[in-house]
């Protein structure tokens, strides 16, 4: 090979080299933008805004989501779930009633009853996409330890926003939920939670929280999944 070429080669090797890094980079701290370092403590309040409540999709992504989908990442090595993402359209949703779900035992399910928490247990087995927006039943990639106050506080008045949303409109909205470790705990400090109406880029429904994994009155070992009463 002629040195001229051999040099064209080998920097044409390092730029890609440069490319791959640089966008590891970016996928990493895209990832982690989301700190529990710089949410505040919980404080009687199921969730916090984040970046003024305004979403932080890509344009790309709002463009996509024009065509309803669902996406489930795959547990992580502790077998955790991860990230889940649709745009959710009248196409996604259930027709049928949901099923069981009890099947699932997401990471970190110790449950215990308490007579003073609604429904008695503290867990839910809480989807991160809401069975009414895409109809998913025992989907381990979906399904996380939960307590019934983050379930029905903090995630389920979005829920409802969206449905209520999508069967006015006819149109889209894309939603991704991201659970939140602290280190390699089994139970997620909380989720992130983040949508967007897609036909009007992000102008009829917008929202970029984050919601609670807490049970007031109830102390909660986030490693293991044990709890007891505060």
């Amino acid at each position: 090979m002629k040195k001229g070429n051999r040099n064209a080669l080998l920097s044409l090797c390092v730029v890609v080299c440069i490319c791959i890094v640089c966008f590891v980079v970016y996928m990493s701290l895209k990832e982690d933008e989301i700190s529990l370092d710089t949410l505040p403590e919980y404080s009687q309040n199921a969730y916090v805004a984040i970046n003024d409540n305004e979403p932080d999709f890509e344009e790309y992504e709002i463009t996509e989501a024009q065509t309803s989908f669902e996406t489930y990442n795959q547990l992580d090595e502790l077998g955790r779930c991860t990230m889940a993402k649709a745009s959710v359209g009248k196409e996604t949703m259930p027709k049928t009633d949901r099923e069981s779900i009890s099947s699932v035992k997401p990471s970190g399910w110790q449950n215990e009853r308490y007579d003073f928490v609604p429904g008695g247990w503290v867990y839910n087995r809480c989807h991160l996409i809401g069975y009414q927006l895409t109809g998913e039943n025992a989907n381990a990639r979906n399904l996380i330890t939960g307590t019934r106050y983050m379930n029905t506080e903090g995630m389920l008045p979005f829920e409802n926003e969206i449905a209520e949303y999508v069967k006015a409109t006819g149109e889209n909205v894309l939603y991704e939920v991201t659970p939140i470790y602290e280190g390699e705990n089994l139970v997620a400090s909380g989720v992130h939670m983040q949508a967007c109406s897609v036909e009007d880029d992000c102008e009829s429904l917008a929202f970029n929280v984050y919601a609670y994994n807490v049970q007031p009155g109830v102390e909660i070992d986030y490693a293991t999944g044990e709890n007891e009463k505060e």
